[in-house]
């Protein structure tokens, strides 16, 4: 038997299927949190914090989705921005791809849609960026189409709630999941459940310590009759978490620093960056930011001491920037791995996005020349695929 056949018919008697529903708007119209997309379900602002909210935490997004509405309160206010504008914006937020989605969807709406934005879940899975699950999210809440939804909030409420077998990234039990949502799914609110749903999930039926004794679901939940709720969803054992050392050339003339941006595709995608890359085995920090430098710059650089160092933590790995002055001569920097090069004034800086361990760098260089070199950790994940949490760096 497999996963997808371990669940029961009769667990969709269609007693259930309207019992769930009544149950869980009851309680979603006491206990909904006040959310400003909530308050004015308009497409764009819609859309805007759902792609925010991709594996990232209300609290977090908040104060980005404020600042993106003041800054860009319409598509074609998005569609008229730069990149560069629409990265700063979202500095620090974390998995870039969906600056630039967001970006490129307002570009090709305005360009071939007069700026309307899609009516359905199937026109706007058609955009860059827009899966199944956000296209559904978007067209449920602002347009009230009878669409489900399944995210992690929303699976591992079902995976509870029906004792799901198997593991969540099984396609059988993805499909099984996205079949209950949309068979327990009403026909006059789907838009409200949804958002229920969700809300469940991030408040109450959470991945450690569920709160069983207020879920409005629990009285008819599987797992928790069996007493097995920590036991679901299953997932597969977590892999050990690479780590890697990494250099970062500090290339001074003047007032000015040399500094790179990255290709718009792949990890931190059009952001700036002070150059220079990973070690590899045997080698020193020096030998790898010279080695480096060549690749990236086609340069011969000599690396000097270590400024400052940031350790700082992704989803699937964590690293240690290594921050080493560095010293070109007369030689010209060439674009070879950058998409673009300049020289930068601190001031200059302000204006750019930069991946959080570069800050660390900034703000080192802000202060004056210290006697001896400084260490910063900082937390966070990875930015090219899910959300992005920091918390302030600390000197250790």
């Amino acid at each position: 038997m497999n996963a997808a056949q371990s669940l029961p018919a009769r667990m969709l008697d269609p007693r259930l299927v309207r019992w769930v529903p009544r149950r869980l708007l009851a309680w979603f119209r006491r206990h909904a949190r006040k959310l400003p997309w909530r308050s004015h379900p308009h497409p764009y602002r819609v859309w805007i914090s759902e792609i925010m909210l991709q594996q990232t935490q209300v609290a977090t997004v908040l104060p980005y989705y404020r600042r993106w509405l003041r800054r860009f309160p319409t598509v074609r206010s998005l569609a008229q921005a730069s990149q560069g504008e629409v990265l700063k914006a979202w500095e620090g937020l974390g998995y870039y791809s969906r600056a630039r989605n967001l970006h490129q969807a307002a570009c090709r709406l305005v360009r071939t849609n007069q700026g309307r934005l899609p009516d359905t879940a199937a026109g706007w899975q058609m955009l860059p960026g827009i899966g199944p699950y956000t296209a559904n999210a978007i067209a449920s809440i602002s347009r009230q189409e009878r669409v489900p939804v399944v995210d992690g909030n929303v699976s591992r409420v079902w995976a509870r709630f029906f004792k799901l077998a198997g593991n969540l990234e099984e396609p059988a039990v993805r499909r099984r999941l996205w079949d209950l949502a949309e068979r327990l799914l009403p026909a006059g609110t789907p838009g409200d459940f949804n958002q229920a749903v969700m809300e469940l999930g991030a408040l109450v039926c959470q991945p450690r310590n569920p709160r069983c004794a207020v879920c409005p679901l629990s009285a008819r939940c599987r797992a928790r009759i069996a007493g097995q709720q920590e036991r679901y969803p299953r997932r597969r054992p977590r892999r050990a978490v690479p780590h890697h050392e990494v250099a970062a050339a500090v290339i001074k003339r003047g007032d000015r620093y040399l500094l790179g941006r990255r290709p718009d595709r792949g990890l931190l995608g059009g952001l700036w960056e002070f150059p220079g890359g990973k070690t590899e085995p045997g080698e020193t920090l020096g030998q790898a930011l010279e080695r480096e430098l060549e690749e990236e710059l086609g340069v011969r650089a000599r690396a000097g001491r270590e400024l400052v160092s940031v350790d700082h933590a992704y989803t699937h790995f964590t690293v240690t920037v290594h921050a080493l002055a560095c010293t070109l001569g007369r030689q010209k920097p060439r674009l070879k791995f950058h998409h673009a090069l300049r020289w930068a004034t601190l001031a200059d800086m302000r204006r750019l996005a930069f991946p959080r361990a570069n800050h660390a760098i900034i703000a080192f260089l802000r202060k004056e020349p210290r006697k001896r070199s400084a260490r910063i950790r900082t937390t966070g994940v990875r930015p090219e695929s899910g959300h992005s949490r920091f918390h302030s760096a600390k000197r250790v």
